[in-house]
């Protein structure tokens, strides 16, 4: 493991800089697209370090330490063959991390992510887990490498971070369906390389850890059922707390948030109402508290717990935008100043595990600022920028996003985001921009890429949050059920007629664009809006929801649980619904498309396997429509992971758009 590292970079980056000077064309597309510079930071428990990930153009992703004290750079790690992928701190003087090779598509990758832990000064560097796929093997000896295997990863949440150990995570596949069976959990010694087994009780996929980074509760699924079980601190055993449907709703249902400083158990619920919320739940009765924490009118509670010295100081919460709300007063007032001097953007706190120096880390972004991370000193109340993941942007050149509503045909208000070009706000030409899941939230209040590039390029873009998304409440997120290309359909035809309706859309120069289910809802839309739709762009979309049924070879990825008990459910019964699947389906009535259609997807896709797209492009040529593309990159699996594969597609999206309703409309 090389640590040379391009140190120059730790000063640059504490030095504040001001935004770049306006540009008099359109914003080059590989500041929206390239791999960034900067990767995040964090601080160290102690508050008196700052972990950094860096590069430069033609350099490898590096690890380096900055000394808040004296802003000294030190380099901790930095690889010849990948980029420093994920990173944590384990103590004050030791910080885990693993690789991630940005120049290779997944599908071309021969290494492993690994994982590795060094003192921040560099020292006392150590593998953990091994790099190489296959079987581990001696050292040409009777000693047997001591390296956890290739499928070790680090937990995502922090830890105690008061010792040299860490939890990590071992997913183990089937190895006939190569489907996920369980993930163990180890604690493992980033010193020494020791790692202890921690028990499961079943067969578990998700672990959650206490207020003091110990294991607390397992989640597993089992064919249609998902149980929560509580390891009790007195007998040291684990016991069942509830079981629930996987997929249908449940009275009393809850997911698991975190635990409070009293040991106490938060939950996200419904609690009866159409909206779910933050309450405490109690392990010994499993009774829930009638009194919500944290909850919103118009959302879903989203969110996650802050801590800090041993207590619960709030809640990060998601409504449009997301916000930091303290039970702190000390927080709050910390708030208030950061607020004062960065208004206009969402300004997250994250203060340190156990604060010896005045330092918090702040990440701060808009609809037009890409993710910005500073420190706050809570002595002077000085801000200073650290870096920005879109060094490259220029806020005042993006556009500015609103959430909007609208009425469905049916009377159901629907969200949408709307994003305008700068300067511009009547009779544009659009882009509706289709999320994926689609039992996801497809978008809230902060800088997108894709977004920000489409409007950067003159174009509206509408980003309807149709009925079945997520976070919008009980009853908005069921009314999407079997809805494919029926009332979610509807959503986005009755999307487009409402920009035309305020101005903001010409009627002659709107296309549909998506990826995944977006992209199935783009070829739908062609199918039964031609007269809205003068385009549609698919990437990595489902074509027909029966191949995703009868695919039963290594390519997908897609669950046979999710297939017998979920997709029933929430998209259709491949028996009992199949008139309804065959009259959804984009494959089957790909001959009624006329208009042109850009479509792109990679070779390694194991969700939307390529297939999808091949099939469809055959089909919709047979039927006489020979304006269709089908752009395919290799080695890339349900999105693009290179950046040259980036650039290249929205250049094409750019050419394609501009061709096909960039000109005012006669």
């Amino acid at each position: 493991m090389s640590r040379k590292l391009w140190l120059q970079c730790g000063f640059v980056l504490l030095a504040a800089t001001g935004a770049a000077g306006a540009l008099a064309a359109a914003p080059p597309i590989a500041h929206f697209f390239d791999n960034p510079h900067f990767g995040g930071a964090r601080l160290s428990p102690d508050a008196r370090y700052l972990a950094v990930r860096v590069g430069n153009t033609g350099r490898r992703d590096g690890l380096a330490v900055i000394d808040l004290a004296t802003r000294e750079a030190k380099a901790v790690a930095q690889f010849n063959d990948a980029d420093i992928g994920d990173f944590e701190w384990v103590n004050d003087q030791r910080l885990v991390f693993n690789t991630h090779d940005k120049n290779v598509a997944p599908g071309d990758r021969r290494m492993a992510s690994g994982l590795y832990a060094a003192n921040r000064d560099g020292s006392a560097a150590r593998q953990l887990a091994d790099r190489s796929y296959a079987t581990p093997n001696t050292t040409n000896s009777m000693i047997v490498s001591r390296l956890l295997p290739w499928n070790t990863y680090l937990l995502d949440q922090v830890g105690a971070q008061d010792s040299d150990y860490i939890y990590v995570q071992n997913p183990v596949w089937d190895d006939v369906s190569y489907e996920l069976h369980h993930v163990d959990l180890f604690r493992l010694n980033t010193v020494t390389g020791k790692a202890d087994y921690i028990p499961r009780p079943a067969p578990v996929t998700d672990w959650l850890l206490d207020d003091k980074g110990l294991p607390r509760l397992a989640m597993s699924w089992q064919q249609d059922k998902v149980t929560t079980h509580f390891l009790d601190p007195a007998s040291r055993a684990w016991r069942t707390l509830a079981t629930f449907p996987a997929y249908g709703d449940a009275t009393g249902r809850f997911t698991p948030i975190g635990f409070s400083a009293e040991g106490k158990l938060l939950v996200k619920t419904n609690a009866g109402q159409d909206k779910k919320s933050l309450r405490v739940l109690d392990v010994a009765s499993g009774a829930i508290d009638p009194q919500a924490l944290v909850s919103l009118a118009d959302y879903d509670y989203n969110g996650e717990a802050v801590y800090s010295n041993g207590k619960l100081l709030g809640f990060e919460v998601l409504s449009d935008a997301r916000a930091m709300v303290w039970l702190d007063d000390g927080m709050k007032a910390i708030q208030q100043a950061v607020d004062a001097q960065l208004p206009g953007t969402v300004n997250l706190l994250r203060p340190a595990a156990r604060p010896q120096a005045p330092w918090m880390l702040v990440q701060s972004y808009s609809d037009q600022q890409p993710l910005t991370y500073l420190l706050f000193n809570t002595e002077t109340r000085k801000l200073s920028k650290i870096g920005s993941v879109r060094d490259g942007i220029n806020p005042a050149e993006m556009g500015q996003q609103d959430l909007m509503r609208f009425a469905a045909r049916d009377g159901l208000s629907i969200p949408a985001w709307l994003t305008l070009p700068q300067g511009k706000k009547k009779n544009l030409p659009l882009v509706l921009l289709v999320h994926g899941g689609p039992s996801s939230r497809g978008r809230e209040w902060e800088w997108d890429a894709e977004t920000q590039f489409l409007a950067s390029r003159g174009y509206a873009v509408l980003e309807p949050e149709f009925r079945g998304s997520a976070g919008f409440g009980n009853k908005h997120f069921r009314a999407g059920l079997k809805q494919w290309g029926l009332a979610m359909q509807d959503d986005l035809a009755d999307a487009a007629q409402w920009a035309i309706a305020q101005g903001i859309a010409d009627p002659k120069r709107i296309c549909i664009a998506g990826a995944s289910y977006g992209g199935y809802a783009t070829l739908m839309g062609l199918v039964k809006n031609p007269e809205l739709f003068k385009c549609g762009i698919n990437w990595v979309g489902v074509t027909d929801i029966e191949l995703m049924y009868k695919d039963n070879s290594y390519l997908s990825d897609l669950p046979q649980a999710w297939k017998e008990y979920g997709m029933p459910q929430r998209i259709g019964d491949p028996v009992k619904d199949a008139a309804q699947l065959k009259a959804t389906s984009p494959l089957n009535l790909a001959a009624r498309i006329r208009q042109p259609v850009l479509m792109a997807y990679g070779t390694e896709d194991r969700r939307v396997p390529l297939y999808h797209g091949r099939k469809f492009l055959d089909a919709v040529k047979a039927g006489g429509n020979q304006d269709v593309e089908l752009v395919i990159y290799n080695g890339e699996g349900h999105g693009w992971a290179l950046a040259k594969n980036r650039i290249d597609f929205w250049s094409r999206v750019e050419q394609f758009l501009a061709k096909n309703i960039g000109q005012p409309g006669n």
